[in-house]
């Protein structure tokens, strides 16, 4: 993997310095929108820095685990979770905002309690959210 970027080379951001449609993703990902979150998400891996390739298809990854396993899909689940918390190492423990150990652990969570729905917070939080169907055209 390349060096992580500096601030000066991340994708175009909103005023809290987030890409919306990062934002986007993270709002139908904490909905349990998770094939939406992965749609969103994989617009934004297609556009982003080479650095942060894999951060985002960590989240795809995460994202398609979780719709898999609503699905029955335990085998599908259980790669795509393990290969996108691999891909995601490099960024611990902290990167865009989230807590890289936190978000793996409650998504693995999910696997464990058929009640329990994974979310997504930011440190610092953003200071607005994006409405998904300005920032995602299906």
């Amino acid at each position: 993997m390349s060096e992580l970027p500096d601030s000066e080379s991340r994708p175009p951001a909103n005023a809290d310095g987030y890409d919306d449609r990062y934002l986007a993703g993270i709002v139908c990902f904490n909905r349990g929108e998770y094939f939406e979150a992965h749609e969103v998400w994989e617009d934004l891996w297609m556009d982003c820095p080479s650095a942060d390739r894999r951060f985002y298809q960590s989240l795809i990854q995460a994202a398609v685990s979780l719709y898999h396993w609503g699905n029955g899909n335990r085998a599908g689940s259980d790669r795509l979770f393990h290969s996108g918390k691999r891909y995601m190492q490099p960024y611990l423990p902290r990167y865009h905002g989230l807590d890289v150990a936190k978000f793996w652990a409650d998504v693995e969570k999910t696997f464990a309690d058929a009640h329990h729905r994974p979310m997504i917070t930011l440190d610092p939080a953003p200071t607005r959210w994006p409405d998904v169907s300005e920032v995602h055209h299906e």
